[in-house]
């Protein structure tokens, strides 16, 4: 049996993947809107790029390492016999991507037995490229300044300092209940920022611009590579109180203010 692949191999096929899907999903950006179907609920979009952006990135991974398992938000799913397994997110972030906004990105995350050791995601639309190696460390690198910077999480000394990310689900009752914990959380620390793109508040929280990052019922191609670029910039990963992480919450925070967020979360998540 051939030697498993390096986290350095793995994250090289996913930089090269998601330049190659980001050309296509800015190429195609005019056209967005012309054809749109809906998911798990009206405001749960998918379009047409979603879908040939998920087809090239198959292609190419599996043309690259064609042992190898796969799963996409988007309907792909295959199993491998590497123990190699690629979680994708062809565009997330779509509403976003639909009406022209800022905050959408590609995310390539690559599994070994399991486990979470190369991600990469690429913000299309400002060209920042986030990624990370389990152990090695998380980085950025920009159209600007292409050498990679490591990236290290911000240190808030309590919560009232601290600024958090979130993001809402696409069910009206989940974010009743949502919308409830923001309005409670909001008096507790220094503000709330809502981008709408999971895998970019990951990063974001890595390289120090929020402080932490929750949200509820996230799916493996929403934080695969993010968590892992977020881990690996210092920041505590979790689920509420004992769980694990995204099970059913996924928070990622500093050290220094996780036990008081985490045991907030549970309250106003409980209440």
């Amino acid at each position: 049996m051939s030697a498993p692949p390096s986290p350095a191999e793995l994250l090289d096929l996913a930089v090269a993947t998601a330049r190659e899907a980001a050309s296509l999903v800015a190429r195609e950006r005019g056209s967005a809107a012309a054809a749109v179907d809906v998911k798990s609920s009206p405001t749960d979009v998918v379009t047409a790029v979603d879908t040939a952006t998920e087809r090239l990135i198959t292609g190419r991974l599996l043309d690259a390492r064609p042992d190898d398992g796969l799963l996409g938000e988007e309907g792909a799913a295959r199993e491998g016999t590497s123990g190699v397994r690629w979680v994708v997110d062809p565009i997330d972030g779509t509403v976003n991507f639909l009406y022209g906004l800022r905050g959408y990105a590609v995310s390539i995350a690559a599994e070994v037995d399991g486990v979470t050791v190369a991600g990469a995601v690429l913000d299309v639309p400002t060209g920042e490229l986030f990624t990370a190696t389990a152990g090695g460390g998380a980085f950025l690198s920009t159209p600007a300044d292409p050498e990679p910077v490591r990236l290290t999480a911000n240190r808030p000394v309590s919560l009232e300092q601290t600024l958090v990310a979130t993001g809402f689900g696409y069910r009206v009752e989940q974010r009743r209940a949502q919308g409830a914990v923001v309005a409670r959380l909001l008096t507790e620390v220094r503000d709330i920022r809502r981008q709408g793109c999971a895998s970019l508040d990951l990063c974001s929280a890595a390289a120090g611009r929020v402080d932490a990052y929750y949200e509820l019922d996230l799916k493996p191609w929403d934080h695969a590579a993010g968590a892992l670029v977020a881990a690996e910039a210092g920041l505590v990963l979790s689920g509420l109180p004992g769980r694990p992480f995204a099970e059913p919450m996924a928070v990622a925070v500093p050290e220094t203010v996780a036990e008081p967020l985490l045991a907030l979360l549970d309250r106003l998540h409980r209440d």
